[in-house]
């Protein structure tokens, strides 16, 4: 089985990713991170800290830097990343993560946010959609700082080196995905 963590990066995303190294740890599963990028839309991206206020947008860079931000915190985590229209909603940005979690058959999701937990018709985000799924487990992560949070990354057992970053040439729905560096 696998945990699925949606991530883009924020502070609640990395603590997220942390929980689920910690659940893994001791049941033993794989983690993937999910990173939804819509397409070409710099304005998106520069506000959830993926660009510089002048860099310009290329895809290939910010998926290397939200796979560099995984494998940071979680070297053996499996990481894939998903785009969008330029102006995608954050309800098809978490319909994309949903259709991710089922591909993938994931017992859990790992969802960082700070109001996922509230009625689900109120909500807004893409986490409450993600967490009103039945498909599978959901853990809300509110606290930004998870305690202990590099004191786990260092002593994870999910420490593999993974091979270095690889961007494959599909133009669209592309994927990232990282393997073991003795692996296939």
């Amino acid at each position: 089985m696998t945990f699925l963590v949606p991530f883009d990066g924020s502070a609640l995303a990395e603590a997220a990713l942390v929980r689920a190294i910690e659940f893994a740890s001791v049941l033993d599963e794989d983690v993937l991170a999910v990173s939804v990028i819509p397409k070409g839309n710099a304005e998106y991206a520069r506000e959830r800290g993926w660009l510089d206020s002048d860099e310009p947008f290329e895809l290939q860079s910010v998926v290397a830097a939200l796979h560099s931000q995984v494998t940071n915190l979680c070297p053996s985590a499996d990481f894939r990343h998903l785009t969008v229209d330029r102006h995608a909603s954050p309800g098809t940005i978490a319909t994309r993560v949903r259709q991710r979690a089922q591909c993938e058959d994931v017992s859990m999701v790992f969802v960082g946010s700070d109001n996922a937990g509230h009625l689900v018709t109120e909500v807004s985000s893409v986490g409450g959609t993600i967490a009103a799924d039945d498909a599978y487990d959901v853990v809300i992560v509110r606290d930004r700082t998870p305690a202990r949070i590099e004191k786990l990354a260092a002593a994870s057992p999910h420490r593999d080196p993974k091979s270095d970053f690889y961007y494959p040439d599909e133009p669209d729905d592309s994927v990232v995905r990282s393997e073991p560096a003795d692996g296939p």
